[in-house]
């Protein structure tokens, strides 16, 4: 492999998606400049590429300042930025929205060559959930300060370090009755390495720039289904319930005002919509198959994470 001189800015690259994202990069010979709040807490990505290819760097993309110190001389700009919950200053539309719009604004100034900005599948501007509808508002600035961006909606990410199924995994293993919000909302799971081989084929022009892709795995299942999957791929014999959203939503108030909260009442109506890939994204060809990636199916990941949920860990894995 040869190094390129072509710079990349990662915004949020140390996370579960950017980590894989800057692993291929620097594979590839990019010199990859990861751009977080915490670059103390980033460390794990340098060795990901040879001394000096991997420099993380500290930026918020709330501070139009740091931003555009991260993005100057980069050819290649992505924006992975994205929070599951509000807290301070981390509020949605700040991050999602104001946010993804100073990246982008900063890339056009700049003259980066390219952008690529990650969304989720659900965003929309009448969404009930403020998560949802961010992100919506986010596509839009991104679009109109860089009309040629690629945005990229995934459905629910999984690998070894998801935070679904996990979740569940954690779940099951703590209680005999495992609670199910929007039990009958489809998804379409996909792997962590696909998602990031998408992102950095965007970044090289493989596909049609100013548009919007909708990616998904191979399987389309409901959340109840997931769930139960997770419990069988554990060896539990946990029961599901199905819970009212608003029965959810009183659980999840008190819930919501923890550090790390398991749930939050926007968390609660996100989980009421699908996350799929849509028949206008299929129709147009605005799918992961515009990529030429072809999708890995949960069963070929799920078990390499999820035997350390069983009840012997690693040893019902040998036994299994």
């Amino acid at each position: 492999m040869e190094l390129s001189n072509t710079l990349v800015t990662v915004f949020g690259g140390a996370g579960f998606i950017g980590t894989q994202v800057v692993q291929l990069l620097a594979t590839k010979g990019y010199r990859v400049r990861v751009a977080v709040r915490r670059p103390d807490l980033a460390g794990h990505v340098k060795p990901l590429g040879f001394v000096g290819q991997v420099l993380p760097i500290q930026a918020n993309v709330r501070d139009r300042g740091s931003v555009e110190r991260a993005v100057r001389g980069a050819s290649i700009v992505i924006n992975l930025v994205g929070i599951g919950y509000e807290r301070g200053k981390q509020r949605f539309r700040a991050v999602h929205a104001a946010g993804a719009r100073n990246v982008a604004e900063a890339a056009k100034a700049l003259k980066a060559g390219s952008l690529v900005h990650l969304s989720a599948l659900g965003a929309d501007l009448e969404a009930p959930s403020l998560y949802a509808r961010s992100k919506a508002l986010g596509e839009a600035d991104v679009l109109a300060a860089f009309p040629s961006a690629v945005v990229i909606r995934p459905s629910v990410v999984f690998g070894p370090d998801d935070s679904f199924f996990n979740r569940y995994g954690m779940l099951a293993r703590m209680l005999p009755v495992v609670p199910v919000i929007g039990a009958k909302s489809r998804f379409q799971p996909i792997y962590v390495g696909d998602v990031a081989q998408a992102i950095v084929a965007a970044a090289e022009g493989a596909v049609k720039d100013g548009r919007i892709y909708e990616i998904g795995g191979p399987e389309t299942a409901t959340h109840q289904e997931l769930v139960e999957r997770v419990i069988a791929e554990t060896g539990r014999t946990n029961l599901t319930v199905p819970l009212p959203a608003g029965i959810a939503k009183l659980m999840a108030l008190p819930i919501s005002f923890l550090p790390n909260p398991l749930i939050t009442t926007d968390q609660v109506d996100q989980l009421q919509a699908d996350s799929i890939v849509s028949e206008a994204a299929q129709r147009e060809k605005r799918t992961l198959a515009a990529f030429g990636i072809t999708p890995t199916a949960m069963d070929a990941i799920l078990p390499s994470y999820l035997w350390r949920f069983m009840k012997n860990g690693q040893f019902d894995r040998q036994t299994a």
